[in-house]
């Protein structure tokens, strides 16, 4: 079964795809779990989630990890359908949670309190592609598989 899991087409769009969605999502990670690229860090990320946000602390700890090493693994290509699903999930939290209430559009000219969701739907998307079609060419997946060309 973890194999069907794994199973995937040696197609170039699926690897774009997935080290795209992987880039964009371990530089959010980056922020919460080290505090690159102007972000908090491990510690004030917990305590947003933990605090503002509500979670209970192992769920806000998962989604750090899950935007940080999910995403490493997701550009790797190792249980692509189950990162890629992961990201996925992280993103409908980040939905409910803060974009929903902003609108459609992104925060592009600072006239709103927060990010609104079309980032989401995009995420979503190709999130979804990915769990439809495994990770792709150049990926540990397939090397796992006995498939890599």
């Amino acid at each position: 079964m973890f194999s069907k899991l794994l199973e995937t087409e040696n197609s170039y769009s699926w690897f774009i795809l997935r080290v795209t969605l992987g880039m964009v999502m371990l530089a959010h990670g980056l922020q919460k779990s080290v505090g690159l690229f102007g972000g908090f860090g491990w510690k004030k990320s917990m305590e947003y989630f933990t605090g503002y946000v509500g979670l209970p602390s192992v769920l806000a700890a998962l989604v750090i990890l899950i935007e940080s090493v999910g995403a490493v693994l997701l550009i790797a290509g190792f249980a692509g359908r189950i990162n890629a699903a992961l990201i996925g999930i992280v993103m409908v939290g980040a939905f409910f949670i803060d974009h929903s209430k902003n609108g459609f559009y992104m925060n592009w000219f600072s006239n709103q309190k927060g990010e609104g969701y079309e980032f989401d739907l995009l995420f979503w998307a190709i999130a979804l592609v990915l769990v439809i079609n495994g990770s792709g060419k150049f990926s540990v997946d397939r090397l796992l598989t006995g498939r890599a060309e």
